[in-house]
């Protein structure tokens, strides 16, 4: 039987039992991507006894069909292109653009909600595990590990409970590690691999960034 993940609370804790090599290490910082990878990098931050942070990026949706993916972009003007659907769909750089244009208001608006005036996490020199509820064109994690790069840590690992065998594979060759329980082919939508796929709200983003930051100053 073909294994669906109850929620992300569960998928979390599957996945924090593959990555139990990384518990109580003063070096690991758990980072996810908002708003999905929150509740499942929650999870594993607690069950590994790390911080937690989040790299807040936004998918940049092909006009008239948003699921769809032409890249995403992240702070600090990084963008990631995906090539293929631009070119097979014939998208200007003017609406590239004007779709970067409106999600970067939306990722300043996030990144004011979810950290308030605090900091974002030194992630220099550390283990950084980037976190997401699934991946499906993988172009908002190639911003995040973009951003993250700038940052210089000492280790990337991808940890995500879903993804196509041939973007884990592809993503095995630009970080140090990928960990990933599931990767059916066909894939399709990622909900399709939890029972509870329900949107993660600004609040529960906010409350469970709260509670670890508690937990780990404790």
């Amino acid at each position: 039987m073909t294994m669906i993940f109850r929620d992300r609370t569960q998928a979390g804790q599957m996945l924090a039992r593959k990555l139990s090599a990384y518990a109580n290490r003063q070096d690991v910082i758990v980072v996810a991507l908002p708003r999905g990878g929150v509740p499942v990098a929650f999870e594993v931050a607690k069950a590994l006894n790390v911080p937690l942070d989040v790299c807040i990026v936004r998918k940049l949706g092909v006009p008239h069909h948003k699921e769809l993916a032409m890249g995403a972009i992240a702070a600090g003007g990084v963008r990631v292109l995906n090539y293929d659907v631009v070119s097979w769909l014939g998208i200007s750089s003017k609406t590239i653009d004007e779709v970067a244009a409106k999600e970067l208001r939306e990722l300043q608006r996030r990144d004011r909600v979810y950290r308030g005036e605090r900091p974002p996490l030194d992630v220099r020199n550390r283990t950084v595990i980037l976190i997401d509820d699934g991946i499906a064109t993988g172009s908002t994690m190639r911003a995040a590990i973009a951003i993250l790069r700038q940052q210089q840590p000492q280790r990337i690992i991808v940890a995500v409970p879903v993804a196509p065998l041939e973007t884990y594979r592809e993503l095995q060759a630009e970080v140090d590690e990928v960990v990933c329980l599931l990767t059916p082919e066909p894939m399709n939508a990622i909900g399709l691999w939890y029972e509870n796929f329900s949107q993660t709200t600004d609040e529960e983003v906010r409350e469970l960034l709260a509670k670890q930051l508690a937990a780990s100053v404790n």
